[in-house]
C-alpha cells in the first residue's frame, strides 16, 4: 500500500465533495467575506490534493530520496488539513476563533513546500 497516494486521493475526493457542497449548501448561508475564505480553502485543498497525489505516484515509481518525499508529503497533508478544514469549520459553525489554526496550517504548508524543494535537491534516477 502507498499511504501517500491514498492520502492524496482521499484529499482530492474530499475537496470535490466539500467544494460542491459549499456551492450548493453554504454559499447562501454566509456573507461574501466568509464565502471568499471558503473558496480560498477549497483552492488550497485541491492544490494540496494534487501535489500529494503526484508525490504518491512518484514514490510508487521509485523516486528517491523517498524519506524526504514522504516528509514533504506529511507536512503538505497536515498543512492542507489545518488550513482548509479550520476555515470550513469556522464557516459552518460561525465560530471565528477556529480560524486561529489557519495560519499554523499556512506555515505548515510552506514548510512542506520547502521540504519538497529539499527533496528535489537529492532526487536520483535508478
Amino acid at each position: 500500500m502507498n499511504p501517500v497516494l491514498l492520502l492524496g486521493a482521499l484529499l482530492g475526493l474530499l475537496s470535490v465533495i466539500i467544494g460542491a457542497s459549499a456551492e450548493h449548501l453554504i454559499q447562501q448561508r454566509v456573507d461574501d467575506e466568509v464565502w471568499r475564505w471558503v473558496m480560498t480553502a477549497v483552492r488550497y485543498h485541491q492544490v494540496g490534493a494534487v501535489v500529494v497525489t503526484a508525490l504518491g505516484l512518484g514514490l510508487a515509481a521509485g523516486a528517491r530520496p523517498a524519506r524526504r518525499l514522504n516528509l514533504a508529503a506529511g507536512f503538505l497533508v497536515a498543512g492542507t488539513v489545518l488550513f482548509s478544514f479550520s476555515i470550513y469549520a469556522a464557516a459552518l459553525t460561525g465560530i471565528d476563533e477556529l480560524t486561529y489554526v489557519t495560519p499554523l496550517g499556512g506555515v505548515t504548508l510552506m514548510f512542506g513546500w520547502l521540504l519538497l524543494a529539499w527533496a528535489a535537491l537529492g532526487v536520483t534516477r535508478d
